[in-house]
């Protein structure tokens, strides 16, 4: 069983599912009802790329999931890619905007790894999701988001790599997160 961590290339149906259950997660209802999370297109960017850069992070935290970690990576820009397109942007047009996306996909990232290096109730993961994802609205919203994504990052690293390996994820149900006390 533990060959699975060992092989050179992901195979496509584990990197299908990573990312699927990455987007059927950041498109539950209760993100943008609850949450407040604006349901427009870059709402869903925001909350795919948060998900997405956690999985990510917990990947990273195993040297034999790196194969894995790239292809989902791949799998998330050629997604990007093919809904540029298909939202009418032109052929020409596309490099800058992959571009665009790029700039804040990669300026978020380096925001919530800075934010979650903190205490475990500290306002910095709040504050930025509140200028990533609330655009720049602080709210209580944030701060359920932020609850949110500590449990989330707790209950990835509680995964079996195997099963990471296997394409197997499980985020925190985000109904079930109340607003924090602190």
């Amino acid at each position: 069983m533990t060959f699975v961590l060992f092989r050179r290339r992901a195979r496509p149906d584990t990197i299908s599912a990573l990312y699927g259950t990455i987007v059927a997660q950041a498109r539950m209802q209760c993100f943008y009802r609850d949450y407040a999370v604006a349901d427009t297109v870059n709402g869903r960017f925001d909350l795919i790329v948060l998900h997405l850069a956690l999985v990510l992070e917990r990947l990273a935290a195993e040297p034999a999931l790196k194969g894995l970690a790239q292809a989902l990576f791949d799998r998330f820009w050629q997604d990007m890619d093919d809904n540029l397109r298909q939202m009418g942007v032109g052929d020409l047009s596309v490099p800058r905007r992959m571009r665009d996306l790029g700039e804040a996909y990669y300026g978020r990232l380096r925001a919530y790894r800075a934010a979650l290096t903190g205490a475990a109730c500290d306002a910095a993961l709040a504050e930025a999701l509140a200028r990533n994802v609330y655009s720049g609205r602080r709210t209580d919203a944030a701060r359920r988001l932020a609850a949110y994504v500590r449990a989330a990052v707790g209950e990835l690293a509680a995964q079996a790599a195997e099963a990471l390996a296997r394409g197997a994820v499980r985020f925190p149900d985000p109904r079930a997160v109340a607003l924090p006390a602190c």
